[in-house]
C-alpha cells in the first residue's frame, strides 16, 4: 500500500496537488475568532497529524508605551515613516520639514480637524476632496494628508475609511500619504481595531473600510520589492 501510494503520489501534477492540499484543509474547523495561539488539540486527517492554528501575528503590547514601540517597529519593517511628536506645534513643525525636504507645490487633503490644522500650517495650495475634484488633478499633487480611524500597534496598520479619509481616492493616488493621527488612535491588535469600528459606525458602516500597511508595495516581478506599484510610493504617520 505504501509504494502504491508513494508512485500515485508522484504521478500526480502540481495542481492536482495543490487542489488535494485545499480539499484536506477543507475539512478542518476554522477556529474561533480570538483563539489564536492557544493551546487547542491537534486535528488529524488519516495518517498524517496536523496542527492547530498558530499565533502568526505579534503582541501588540499592553501598555501606550509598549504600543508606540510595537508600532515603530513594524513601520520599520514595512518602510513607513513613523514620527513621533510631542504635541500638536512639533508635529506641524515635523509636516514642514518633510513638506521643505521635499518640495511640495501643492497638497491634497480633506475637511476634518487634524487636516485642517495641518493644510494651515503648510499655507500651500491644496485640494479638498469635499463637492467634487479632478482625479488628475489629484495625482498629480504633492502628497495626500488624511485623518485614519485607528492604528494597529500589532501589524503597523491603519484603518481607514471613506467617511475618516476623505474619500476613497485620498489615500491612493497621491504619491505620498501622510496621516496625521492621536497617541488615543493607537490599539493593541487587528480585533481591538475592528471593535472600534464596530463601536464607531454602529451598523452604518461607510462605503469602504480599509487597511494600509506600509506603502504600496509588489514582489511580483522577480521577487524584486517595488514600492509604488499601484498607489503611494511614501507613507508617512505623524503621531502625537
Amino acid at each position: 500500500m505504501v509504494a502504491q501510494k508513494q508512485i500515485w503520489e508522484m504521478s500526480m501534477t502540481e495542481r492536482e496537488k495543490i487542489l488535494g492540499r485545499i480539499r484536506e484543509a477543507l475539512t478542518l474547523t476554522a477556529p474561533h475568532p480570538g483563539t489564536h495561539g492557544r493551546h487547542e488539540p491537534a486535528q488529524t486527517f488519516p495518517g498524517r497529524p496536523v496542527q492547530s492554528a498558530k499565533p502568526w501575528l505579534p503582541d501588540g503590547g499592553e501598555t501606550p508605551e509598549e504600543q508606540i514601540a510595537h508600532f515603530r517597529a513594524a513601520s520599520t519593517d514595512l518602510k513607513t515613516d513613523f514620527r513621533e511628536a510631542a504635541d500638536e506645534a512639533a508635529a506641524m513643525a515635523i509636516l514642514k520639514e518633510i513638506a521643505q525636504a521635499e518640495g511640495w507645490k501643492k497638497i491634497a487633503t480633506h475637511r476634518s480637524e487634524l487636516t485642517d490644522k495641518a493644510a494651515s500650517a503648510l499655507g500651500l495650495p491644496k485640494l479638498l476632496t469635499g463637492g467634487g475634484y479632478d482625479k488628475n488633478e489629484m495625482e498629480a499633487c504633492d502628497a495626500g494628508i488624511t485623518e485614519c480611524d485607528v492604528l494597529i500597534a500589532q501589524t503597523g496598520s491603519l484603518i481607514v475609511t471613506s467617511r475618516s479619509s476623505g474619500g476613497r481616492a485620498l489615500s491612493v493616488l497621491p504619491p505620498h500619504h501622510v496621516v496625521i493621527a492621536r497617541r488615543e488612535q493607537l490599539v493593541r491588535d487587528l480585533t481591538a481595531g475592528f471593535a472600534f469600528i464596530q463601536r464607531k459606525y454602529d451598523g452604518n458602516y461607510p462605503s469602504m473600510i480599509s487597511l494600509v500597511t506600509g506603502p504600496s508595495r509588489t514582489g511580483d516581478i522577480e521577487r524584486i520589492l517595488v514600492l509604488g506599484a499601484h498607489g503611494p510610493k511614501k507613507l508617512t504617520v505623524i503621531l502625537w
